[in-house]
Parts: C-alpha cells; structure tokens; sequence
C-alpha cells in the first residue's frame, strides 16, 4: 500500500511549531526515514508557495507538498538512508538553495552532558553559546543555550527577520540544552534567543555564553568567531609559566579603559578602540616600570556607572571599545612590551536587566529562588553556588580568559559577599546554613574548586581576592582548608595609612602605632597592598587631596607615602592618575587631566615631576630584590626603630640572601642634621635612593657620602649611624658588612 503523506502528519505538534512552542522540532521537520525505501522530509517556510529537495548525489529534485496555509511542506525522497540534500525554493523565476538545520547532528555528547551537570566542563563555552563552524561540509553558526524549565526556544535574528517560528531549537532533556546548526549565519550576524518560559511568557535573552555583544543600549548577542586571531605573545606565556609570583617583583596599575583616554573623534561613544588604548597604556606603563596592568571589568555590561561590575555578558568584551579580536590584539601588545594582564572579575553578583540571567528560562536558574538568599546589598542578584551548572558557568568562564584571551591573572571581587550569608543584610534578612552558621558552603566550595582548577593548569596565572572580612587562610592551599588565592588585597595596612597620612603632622604622633600595626598581621596571608580606585571616588578625593599641607608639602607627602608603600612588604598597585598627583577624585564620566603633565614655562611640572619620581622608584624596587623578594617570610623584614613617635619616624630593614637595605621614613617637615638610628650590623652604609633628592621636587637633604657605623648603642642596637634626616622623605641606605680582620699569629 503506498505511503500517503497526510499518515505521518503529527498535527498537534505542527501546530506548536507554527506558534513557535516546539520543544522537539527535529521531531517534525528534516529528514526521518520510514520504511525501506522512503525517507520523509518536512520543512517549515512561511510565505512560500514553492519547494522542492534536491538530492544532492543524484541531482533529483522532489517537489514538496504544502501541508497547511502556514508553510508546513513534506514530500517522500526514494532512498535506503537519509540523503545529503538542500531546499529549493522558488521565487517567481529566481531560485534560492537553502540547506536543513535539522538535517545535521547535535554537537553536544553524552560526556559534555554529564560534566556540565556534575559542574566540571572546564570548557562548556566551546559548546554553550554561538560557534561558527562547518558541519558536513557547510558553513553556518552552531547556538546551544541551557534553559532546562523553559518549554520552548528560537533563535531570532536579522538572518531570519526575527521570526520565533523560523529556527526553533532542539531540546536535549539530558542536559536541559537547546541547540540548533543553522547554515549560513556567519561572524557578525546579530541575534538573541526567544525563550517561551516556564511561566508562559515570552522574553527575549542575550546569550549567556556569548563572545561579543552589541553596544548599549542594545542588548543583541553577536556572532564571532574566536580562532582567527593570530597571537605572536609565545615567548610571554612561555616565560609566565615558569614564573615564581611571590618571589618576584609585582607592580601593578590599575585602570579604567573609559576614562583613561577619550577619543573625542568617536561621536558614537566617545571611546578609544582597545587597539589604540593598547598603544597609549604600553607607552605609560613601560615609562613607569609596572610589570602589570588591571583592568576594570571589561566583561559586558548594560550600565555605564557600574563600572563593568554588574556584568551580563561573562564571555564577551565589552563593544564600548572594540571587537573582541581588538581586545586579544591589546593583550597581545602589552605582552610583546613584558605588561602582564589582571582582569577585575565580578560573579559574586549580576543585575535585574530583562535580557540578561534574571528568571532565565521562567525560573531562578542562576539566582536562588528565596529572596533572603538571591538579593545583594547592591539591588543585584547573587548566584546560587549550589546549583553545580552555575559554578560551572562562572569556573569556565574565568578559565575562558585566560586560555582564549591569554589572561595572566583574575582579581576576584567583593569575596567577602558571598563568604557570608548575612554580609550587608540586617537579621530578617538571611537565612543561616544547615549548620546554622553565616558561612556560606558552597560559595566556599566554588572558591576552593576555582581557585585549584587555575592552579592545575600550572601555565603561571594567578588569582586575587579582593576580601573585606579577615576570612582565615584567605591565600592558604586549599588542602590546608584555604581559599587557595595567590593574593589577598591588604584593605587594613591602606585604611591604616590613609588615615595617618591624612593628619596634621603635628598629631600625626600619636597616631604613630598605625604604622608599624600591619606587620602584626603581614604573614598571616599573601598579600598586595592596593591604592585601588575605591579610595579615590564618591567624594573620598585624590590621593593628592588627602596630602595635608601646603602644596610642596603634599608633592613632599606623596613621594613619601609612594615610597614606604614600595618597601613595605607586599606586592603593590596604585591607580591610574594617582602617580602623578591628579588633584580631582576620579571621575568615571571624564578622562584623566592629562594636560597637568604639559611643561610650566619651559619646567617640568610638579605633577611630571611626580610622574618620573613614581617611574624611578618602581625601577629601584625591581633592581633591589630586597624590596620584594622575601615579601611572604619575616626573615625580609626587620624593625629598627618604631617607638619615635615625637619624630613620627620609623626605620626598618629589607632583606634578602643578596642584600640587606636600610630604610628610613619622616612623617613630619622637620629636617634633622644630626639623627642617630640603629643600624642592623656593624659596616658601611650608603644612601641609595632619597624622596628629598632636588631632582624629585624636595629640598636636597640627602648624605651623598658613605657612612660608617659606630659601636654606640642604639634603637636597642649595639651599633648606629648618624645621619641627615630629610623632612617628609623615605631614605634608603645599602648596607656592607665589615669583615673583621684575622689577628696575626
């Protein structure tokens, strides 16, 4: 008997189709064979009056039957198994070839499937997300979205006029992923998935997985192809993943892409190209010495005043500067110049923008669903780290920069948030864990399990947490029940000095403990010591409008302040502007005032001045090993003097196997002519740096003589040195030990 089409028609499914709430398209469109000899294949084409196959080996075309008003075409194709074919669709005498999507297999396997929902898919994002590729020898974009409770998903773009009903997704059950091949859709294209919720709605979605997005306020994924780039930065990486971190010299300068430089050209943004700011930020930071840059967040983001740390689009740079080719080109730069890369990272919290994460697929997918539990003190919303799907999310993702774009570090931020149920939120607020404790367990266990997968690659990058609370064993290994970060921001020793330095120096004396306080605590984690950009916004000033005193005096100030910062232990960063003594807090609306660096009358300016100083001071710390060597152990650090608060002075020593200095700080205008200090041995000692140096903006109290200790007791110390003490200065000395020599026989 033959096979009749209208026998294999599965109405109440064609139905959801042509309403685009198909869960399982494949079912009903492409190929199927059934029988023997017959192969059915179905096709949805709406305002086509006339199709055909084509069979690709035999060159036959079959004419398609249309099975409804709405564009539901079938006809049977004589063959044993499924043929390679494409559509024809005419048009008045044009003709138009288009090839099946559901004519091509999932790319997503049993294995990706099972360690994506067990949260260990150290790479999903070469599976979830949009990928161009060739399938069976065509050309198209691969889409997969996670979307487990939504009861349909489209994937609508330009490419198909938006039409929910034109490439509806197949449905994995396994996995709760839709994905769908489409042919012919290429880098650039713009799109978005429609996804009909749990709750009946329909909500348009820009790709969590996305590798670029369009420029707000448009919200639109892009499709891009990430493997074209070329990277010439080999020797770099090479050199990173033999890079000992805590045993070499960290200098780090933190900036804001959209306020470092303007281009005022760009009447769309305002903004430079990545490339551009590649070029300016290389020639800035390689005249200055640091060995790193960090980046405020560069993931997308919606809204400009959250500074990049409310993100939504976690794989993508943001398009305010550039395509994220632009973006591996700035990496690449910097690196070829020996600037590594630390990206600010945020997923300790996203926002409430419809196209982004909030109630994905009609439920709280990626946030909890109790308030107590999703709402952040920021109107944000926090992940729900006991979801394994989600940590596998953000774990890859911060894996994804750094192998895709070559990151060489993560700085991860607000750690404290999530540390604590009850962080920010009064009583009524929260709900304690199964131990009823604050603690939160799995954000725990996500930091633990992300923190050692970055390590396991063992390719030299590093993780830093910026943590508020004094959580215990913050940069410990996680087998010692750590976090397992290399780095901890030191917010204690900055809100310390700050405070201090902030002071008339008249008073500064009895405040004097709060500068030997942070060596009580110094070795209890790794730590940074961070002048980051919180310090200097919201009406906090600039590190030059803390500097008390007159104007000298605050240049004077924060040579001194930049100084002992370097030669305290710890790695160091500083953010942008502050190292020549921008007089404004930092606005996140304006570029920096580059213009206070132009020459005064044919002098440099104080604020150049400045600049240059904070460029010798960071090539001294690197030439000095005893600056930063033996940060993470006592025996590179020694105190000499602390109880001279009349003096508001201090005097320590940094050590390393190949040298010994001795470091001098005066917190206050007065010079001493004759000063006496303890000195850690017996020998020579000569003055090797000085902030009071004439070519520095001071008065030129230095010692250019070496000098020789003399057996007087002192600071508790059986030998001493007189000096010049030069007003508000940090002086450093190189110390030789005298060799006594062998008496004769």
């Amino acid at each position: 008997m033959a096979l009749k089409l209208e026998d294999y028609m599965e109405w109440p499914e064609i139905e959801a189709l042509e309403y685009a709430e198909c869960k399982n398209p494949e079912l009903i469109l492409g190929p199927n064979k059934v029988s023997n000899t017959q192969v059915l294949i179905t096709a949805f084409f709406r305002n086509v009056e006339e199709i055909y196959v084509k069979v690709l080996d035999t060159k036959k075309k079959y004419k398609m039957e249309k099975m409804d008003e709405d564009g539901y075409f079938a006809t049977f194709v004589p063959a044993k198994q499924i043929p390679d074919y494409h559509f024809i669709i005419k048009e008045g005498k044009q003709e138009k070839e288009i090839i099946d999507p559901y004519a091509f297999p999932s790319q997503i396997d049993n294995m990706d499937i099972n360690l994506f929902n067990n949260g260990i898919h150290d790479t999903i994002y070469k599976k979830l997300g949009a990928h161009p590729m060739e399938v069976d020898g065509s050309k198209g974009t691969y889409f997969a979205v996670w979307a487990p409770n939504a009861r349909a998903v489209s994937v609508v773009g330009d490419f198909n006029g938006w039409d929910n009903r034109s490439n509806q997704m197949k449905f994995l059950e396994d996995g709760g992923i839709f994905e769908l091949f489409i042919p012919g859709v290429n880098q650039g294209d713009i799109y978005k998935y429609e996804i009909w919720d749990s709750n009946g709605r329909r909500v348009l979605k820009a790709d969590p997985y996305a590798a670029y997005g369009e420029l707000r306020p448009n919200n639109a994924s892009i499709v891009w192809d990430l493997e074209k780039f070329e990277w010439s930065d080999k020797e770099w990486l090479a050199k990173r993943k033999k890079w000992k971190v805590k045993k070499e010299p960290v200098l780090i300068y933190e900036i804001s892409l959209s306020t470092f430089k303007k281009d005022k050209k760009n009447e769309e943004t305002g903004y430079m190209n990545y490339r551009d700011l590649a070029g300016e930020i290389v020639k800035n930071c390689s005249n200055l010495g640091y060995t790193h840059v960090e980046l405020m967040p560069i993931m997308e983001y919606p809204y400009d005043q959250s500074l990049g740390y409310q993100t939504t689009g976690y794989y993508a740079p943001t398009s305010r500067f550039g395509t994220p080719d632009d973006f591996k080109y700035f990496v690449d730069l910097l690196h070829k110049n020996e600037i590594g890369i630390i990206l600010d990272w945020s997923p300790t919290q996203f926002p409430k923008d419809e196209h982004g994460l909030i109630n994905f697929d009609g439920t709280c997918l990626y946030e909890h669903l109790n308030k107590k539990q999703s709402e952040t003190p920021w109107g944000t919303l926090a992940y729900n780290f006991g979801r394994d799907q989600i940590k596998n999310f953000l774990i890859a993702n911060a894996l994804f920069w750094i192998e895709e774009y070559h990151i060489d570090g993560i700085r991860m931020d607000a750690v404290a948030s999530i540390l604590y149920l009850d962080y920010g939120k009064t009583e009524d607020q929260w709900i304690p864990n199964i131990y009823g404790g604050r603690e939160n367990l799995d954000a725990i266990d996500f930091i633990q399990k992300l923190t050692e997968k970055i390590h396991n690659k063992k390719n030299g990058a590093i993780i830093v947490a910026e943590e508020s609370a004094d959580w215990p064993g913050t940069t410990k290994p996680v087998d010692d029940d750590g976090l397992g970060f290399d780095f901890k921001w030191n917010q204690g020793w900055v809100h310390d000095y700050l405070e201090y330095i902030q002071m008339d120096p008249l008073f500064r004396k009895g405040r004097h403990g709060m500068l030997s306080l942070g060596m009580i605590y110094q070795y209890t984690e790794e730590f940074c010591i961070a002048l980051d950009h919180n310090y200097f916004t919201n009406n906090r000033g600039s590190m030059f409008a803390k500097m008390p005193g007159d104007r000298q005096d605050k240049f004077a100030n924060l040579r001194l302040s930049y100084g002992y910062m370097l030669a305290h232990p710890g790695k160091k960063l500083l953010f942008m502007g502050q190292e020549f003594g921008s007089p404004m807090e930092w606005n996140d609306a304006e570029e920096m005032d580059w213009s206070l660096l132009n020459s005064v009358n044919g002098e440099l300016s104080e604020h150049e001045r400045l600049r240059q100083y904070v460029g010798i001071l960071n090539e001294f710390y690197k030439m000095h090993p005893a600056m930063y060597r033996d940060d993470d152990r006592p025996s590179g650090f020694e105190w000499i003097s602390t109880l001279n608060a009349d003096d508001s002075m201090i005097a320590f020593t940094r050590k390393c196997k190949d040298e010994t200095l001795l470091v001098l700080c005066n917190f206050t205008p007065v010079a001493h002519e004759k000063f006496r200090v303890g000195v850690p041995f017996a020998g020579k000692y000569k003055e090797i740096f000085n902030s009071d140096n004439t070519e520095y903006g001071g008065s030129g109290v230095v010692n250019p003589r070496m000098k020789s200790s003399k057996k007087i007791k002192w600071d508790g110390r059986p030998n001493s040195l007189e000096i010049r003490l030069a007003p508000l200065s940090i002086q450093i000395f190189n110390c030789t030990k005298v060799v006594a020599e062998k008496k004769k026989a």
